[in-house]
């Protein structure tokens, strides 16, 4: 060897170590590898890729897979690349375009007690002098809220909401048939 190479030599060993019967050696990102070789990596290399936890992965992927196993050669990404190129299943899929994905739309983020549907319930026959039911669910979690009330006028929904607010705190909607009972001054300014 020239001066050259046993100088690369010497600093190339200094991140090997011998554990009998195994070589490791101490990679750029401070890990232990064992050292693989042959039949070996290229078995590894098939379990990474369409093994039980594989998934078919790109060239890419499928050495990061080898890396995080814990093992490591000189050419994993050459032979990951030549493994995955000779893979029926993944020549057969070919590639996904953004043609072929499914157009993501946001997801709204709501919170438990944020939005509120209430609506009056009869008017039925009288029972200790209540005819209606004025019901509230929270969206999220269908939590029920209901109370027996002799009318169903703003007064007695504003009565409702102000001791619902103060259990649940004021929510951001509340969902109506917009009957006059919600839609009214007592109402809005409760809302505000």
């Amino acid at each position: 060897m020239s001066t050259q190479e046993k100088n690369k030599f010497f600093k190339d060993v200094k991140h090997y170590f011998w554990d009998d019967p195994f070589l490791f050696k101490t990679c750029a990102d401070q890990i232990i590898r064992r050292c693989v070789d042959g039949k070996e990596a290229l078995e590894i290399l098939e379990a990474c890729h369409s093994g039980p936890t594989g998934g078919h992965y790109g060239a890419n992927f499928t050495a990061k897979k080898v890396f995080d196993a814990g093992f490591y050669w000189p050419t994993i990404y050459k032979d990951a690349y030549e493994f995955v190129k000779s893979c029926d299943a993944c020549q057969r899929q070919g590639k996904i375009s953004q043609r072929d994905e499914m157009p993501q739309n946001a997801i709204q983020v709501c919170e438990i007690f944020d939005l509120w549907g209430i609506d009056f319930m009869g008017p039925f026959p009288s029972s200790r002098g209540n005819k209606y039911i004025l019901v509230a669910v929270d969206y999220l979690s269908k939590w029920v809220e209901a109370k027996a009330l002799p009318t169903n006028d703003a007064r007695v929904v504003v009565k409702f909401l102000k001791s619902l607010f103060s259990r649940f705190g004021a929510p951001r909607a509340i969902i109506s048939d917009r009957g006059t009972h919600f839609c009214n001054d007592k109402f809005d300014k409760v809302m505000v």
